[in-house]
């Protein structure tokens, strides 16, 4: 099978195509014909910092596609259903060999592209804003990155449950693009003081609740909440040195939780709920934003655009 893969850690360059033997359907697991990948922040930081456990690793968390082959052990998949899927590397393939409590089945209607994005975008939003954050109908919350995969998932979430959603945002097309998601008021964070703009907003109280998957504003994000607040760090897609005073936020009782999806997705609750936004999704409830898709054999490409371009939602590859 055709794979884009690296045998050492580094910029988008070190991506390279070529054949590679194609994984065997393990007896708890599936085997898909892949047809759509999504490309996480999660893949961008690994391959620039994560040495492989072995030459010609192929990368990748989310993809979508066709089961050809069942393990003896799965009884509630079966050969020609569609499903999306997460596990911790394999998705940039023709073929990926996947564990069946890792996948969710794709519904009647929905792209896969859309499908291969959604459980780890939209999971990650609804884990972060309501399974820990708490959030509730009337609250204010803040989500730092609106424009990435999660950032968008968290304001259509958000704006459904009866929030008022602010976002830092850089731009005045993207911040407009983002309204149409319910989003009630865009923080140009390139053009003004982002806790500043939320006092103003808040008429100086802060916010109840703060989404940060970028890491690098998590500083702001504490300074941003009301006391007794909670902050729920889910990355650190800024890349930067995760370097934090929280004096302050004990002083004002403030609460920092983390989130991490790899370990979250395959508990039963968690996997519902998937199921259920994968349902949403298909109806037209929640739109799954895709900001461009590349040819599989274009990876390098792809994750270069992915890093350097303004993006609303995720790059997918496409076999």
């Amino acid at each position: 099978m055709k794979a884009a893969y690296y045998d050492v850690p580094g910029g988008p360059e070190v991506l390279r195509y070529a054949d590679v033997e194609a994984p065997a359907c393990p007896e708890d697991g599936v085997l898909l014909k892949v047809e759509a990948i999504s490309i996480e922040g999660g893949d961008l930081i690994n391959r620039a910092t994560a040495a492989p456990e072995a030459a010609g690793h192929v990368p990748g968390y989310a993809a979508a596609g066709e089961i050809v082959a069942v393990g003896a052990k799965v009884r509630d998949r079966f050969v020609g259903q569609k499903v999306t899927s997460f596990d911790m590397g394999g998705s940039h393939a023709e073929m990926r060999a996947v564990k069946a409590s890792r996948t969710w089945v794709v519904p009647d209607g929905l792209d896969m592209a859309a499908a291969a994005v959604l459980p780890i975008s939209f999971g990650t939003a609804h884990h972060s804003l309501f399974a820990r954050g708490m959030l509730a109908e009337g609250e204010t919350v803040l989500v730092q990155g609106g424009a990435g995969s999660v950032g968008v998932a968290a304001i259509q979430l958000a704006h459904r449950a009866g929030a008022k959603v602010l976002a830092t945002v850089s731009g005045a097309d993207r911040a407009a693009r983002l309204r149409a998601y319910g989003l009630d008021a865009a923080i140009d964070h390139r053009a003004e003081d982002v806790t500043a703009a939320v006092m103003r907003m808040t008429d100086g109280r802060g916010v109840d609740l703060v989404v940060d998957p970028v890491g690098s504003t998590l500083a702001g994000s504490l300074a941003a909440l009301r006391p007794e607040g909670r902050l729920v760090f889910v990355g650190n897609a800024g890349r930067a040195a995760l370097e934090l005073d929280l004096w302050p936020a004990l002083q004002a009782n403030q609460t920092l939780l983390g989130v991490f999806m790899g370990s979250q997705l395959e508990k039963p609750e968690v996997h519902r709920t998937v199921d259920k936004m994968l349902q949403r999704a298909a109806s037209g409830e929640l739109d799954v934003p895709i900001d461009r898709r590349f040819a599989l054999s274009e990876a390098a490409a792809a994750h270069a655009y992915a890093e350097e371009n303004s993006i609303l939602g995720r790059v997918v590859l496409v076999p």
